[in-house]
């Protein structure tokens, strides 16, 4: 915190919370990527689970959903709308049929040269090197995982 936070009499000004900082800078962040993925058909949700099938295809729900920390009943229905859409195939386990495999279609697969070209993107609507986002990104991990311990 700077000397003007520390100095300031009441910790409740918003321009002093770190959470509207993540907040305002998240819906800046979804407005450039909102557009860059229109042109993939895809929402940022959608487009999240697609790049852990890319580093990784054939994953159970439950894994998805550990890497995005995101819970089954969020995840289904994103899931059953790019099976719709013909990007992923969802399946019973054959091991066990409580678990639910989900691989990528052929145009699931061949959206990911498109993809690409959205991190360049994305660092260029920034105006940070790349060095600078790397640093970012890597302190917010660090911010999660010790927010996380605070269960």
């Amino acid at each position: 915190m700077n000397d003007d936070a520390a100095n300031n009499s009441s910790w409740l000004k918003l321009d002093l919370q770190v959470c509207f900082a993540l907040y305002s800078a998240q819906l800046a962040m979804s407005k450039v990527y909102r557009k860059l993925l229109k042109e993939l058909g895809l929402t940022y949700p959608q487009y999240l689970v697609m790049m852990v099938l890319w580093e990784q295809d054939r994953l159970s729900v439950s894994e998805i959903g550990e890497r995005l920390f995101l819970d089954s009943a969020t995840l289904t229905p994103l899931l059953k709308r790019l099976e719709g859409m013909d990007l992923v195939l969802r399946q019973r386990s054959r091991p066990d049929e409580r678990h639910v495999e989900v691989t990528l279609t052929e145009s699931g697969r061949a959206l990911r040269q498109q993809a690409e070209k959205v991190p360049e993107a994305v660092l260029c609507a920034s105006q940070c090197s790349p060095e600078e986002l790397v640093q970012l990104r890597d302190e917010l991990h660090g911010l999660r995982a010790r927010l996380a311990t605070t269960d």
